[in-house]
């Protein structure tokens, strides 16, 4: 599934490593260095506007998102819960087709 993480931005749920507060950066060295990195191979997409809440950390880019941290976790478990839907109804159709 997809997630739509702001600024017109959606990704695979299945590429989400990890989902961080964007106040974590001034108060983790190794946090700052790795976005440091990532930005110098140019696999750091950030908002026009700075307002980023959350930073979101993918197999392939780093994202800085104006939602927070636990918006986005309800959007992801969202996703989730209308997987298992679409599968129960699947079941239904096939029971109905018997």
């Amino acid at each position: 599934m997809f997630i739509h993480i702001g600024d017109d931005h959606v990704i695979r749920s299945k590429d989400v490593v990890s989902i961080i507060d964007h106040t974590l950066i001034s108060s983790s060295t190794i946090v700052e260095e790795m976005i440091f990195n990532q930005r110098k191979e140019k696999n750091v997409i950030e908002n026009q506007d700075n307002d980023a809440k959350s930073i979101v950390i993918t197999k392939d880019a780093i994202y800085f998102s104006p939602l927070s941290v636990m918006t986005l976790k309800k959007r992801a478990n969202m996703m989730a819960t209308l997987n298992k839907l679409e599968d129960f109804s699947e079941e239904i159709l096939a029971a109905e087709e018997e």
